[in-house]
């Protein structure tokens, strides 16, 4: 569709929603963007190699990489839902892509200068760091990735291409880790971690279910 005359109502609300999920992405990764270039410095406390990735040209490369891999797989995916099943996607996906992207901004907010990003081969946290377990963090351990785990099926649901079902597919990346982080957390801060990690579940809060209640002694490093 190359302009909205001639459209449905769905296809514009399609258009105007898919617009608005685009600035929601610009605005986050913006505020990402400085503790992402700050990860460059030197850490405090690591598990891992996370130095391999935080480089300056590393980061570079992969974030070359990384969008050139969406443009390119930013393909339709061959489904047709009819008019009922697509106005169901894009108010459920919309919810969800905001829901969990305001859930994972909170999580950035509370972090605050404690915040540092990890990779799936390490995670270092920030000098200074401090154990945080306010806002979010006081219902689950994991706010930020619970977030882009959300946005990621939001995605999806409003989309619909290729690129956003790889993006759920990597959603497994999240609980490495996730894992990494919570090993850096129980050896940093000892048994201040695990009282706090026996009190707050890791993915969804209490009530909701008993998974990842009890962590392996091995969240988004804060």
């Amino acid at each position: 569709m190359h302009g909205l005359e001639g459209s449905t109502p769905l296809d514009r609300a399609e258009a105007i929603a898919r617009r608005a999920a685009g600035v929601i992405a610009l605005g986050a990764a913006a505020l990402a963007a400085p503790g992402i270039i700050g990860s460059t410095r030197s850490g405090g406390p690591a598990v891992g190699h996370p130095e391999r990735v935080f480089t300056p040209a590393r980061l570079l490369l992969l974030a070359v990489g990384w969008v050139g891999m969406v443009a390119v797989a930013w393909r339709p995916l061959p489904i047709r839902p009819g008019p009922r099943v697509r106005a169901a996607l894009l108010v459920g996906g919309l919810a969800a892509y905001a829901g969990g992207f305001a859930v994972a901004i909170a999580g950035r907010v509370a972090l605050g200068r404690s915040y540092r990003p990890s990779s799936t081969i390490g995670v270092a946290l920030e000098p200074g760091h401090r154990l945080v377990t306010h806002g979010p963090y006081r219902l689950v351990r994991h706010p930020m990735y619970v977030g882009l785990a959300l946005a990621a099926l939001g995605s999806l649901a409003v989309y619909r291409t290729w690129s956003t079902l790889l993006f759920v597919l990597q959603a497994p990346v999240l609980v490495v880790r996730a894992r990494r982080e919570d090993q850096l957390l129980a050896q940093t801060y000892g048994e201040a971690w695990q009282r706090y990690a026996e009190r707050v579940p890791g993915w969804l809060p209490q009530g909701w279910t008993g998974w990842s209640r009890r962590p392996r002694p091995s969240s988004d490093a804060r």
